[in-house]
């Protein structure tokens, strides 16, 4: 007894073997490691060794994929900041922009809330400052939260003429993102409350726009540092 047809016992049992998984899938399942350990130790104190064990992969697999660990980092943060917003019919004249934008609103914080400890790992890991590639990475995810703002209030066209218009909604997105964590990490604020503020702060900007655009164009730098011609 103990012994399988082959004469062999249970503890000669051959190990599983590794599933083949497609390179995109492969990748996917890297980063999905590499963001849960960045996102609980400090940068400094992971591994590629660790996240190719963790990832059930070779070093040299994890290295074909990403090179070196601040490449993959780079990508595990980039992925982490890339909540992508839930999406919203386009807009039409004589809707309802204040619902239109609780709607929108909503939908984000409850995604939000369901990704809270990747949101807040990559906040975390972009606050740091001073690295350019971090910059970089919340600008990307700034423009694209500018994108969608635009298309929820209906000022995309507009936004595409009016540099002003994006400028003040890219204020308007580093807000959001900085209640957010007032929201999820310290407990400062509750999700209601940042939802009105968000919604009260975004439909004054919209009522204000006219005001802004009325206003006199900022000239260069170079037009406003040259000196005055003489008397």
């Amino acid at each position: 007894m103990g012994q399988d047809a082959t004469g062999a016992g249970p503890e000669e049992a051959a190990p599983p073997r590794r599933v083949r998984k497609e390179p995109d899938e492969r990748r996917d399942q890297i980063l999905t490691c590499a963001r849960r350990l960045f996102s609980r130790r400090p940068y400094a104190e992971v591994s590629n060794t660790e996240i190719a064990a963790a990832a059930g992969v070779s070093r040299g697999l994890l290295n074909h994929y990403f090179g070196t660990k601040r490449d993959l980092y780079l990508a595990a943060v980039s992925q982490m900041m890339s909540v992508p917003p839930i999406p919203i019919p386009p807009f039409v004249e004589g809707a309802g922009v204040r619902e239109r934008v609780a709607q929108s609103l909503d939908a984000w914080l409850e995604l939000l809330e369901r990704n809270r400890e990747t949101w807040v790992a990559a906040l975390d890991m972009t606050t740091s400052g001073g690295d350019e590639d971090l910059e970089r990475i919340l600008e990307e995810g700034r423009d694209r939260a500018v994108d969608h703002m635009t298309e929820v209030v209906g000022l995309t066209p507009l936004s595409r003429d009016r540099p002003e218009i994006r400028a003040a909604f890219q204020g308007y997105a580093a807000m959001a993102v900085a209640t957010s964590r007032e929201w999820l990490k310290t407990g400062r604020l509750t999700r209601a409350q940042v939802h009105l503020i968000l919604q009260e702060v975004l439909l004054n900007l919209i009522e204000h726009f006219p005001r802004l655009l009325e206003d006199e164009a900022p000239r260069p730098p170079e037009d406003a540092a040259a000196p005055a011609s003489p008397a």
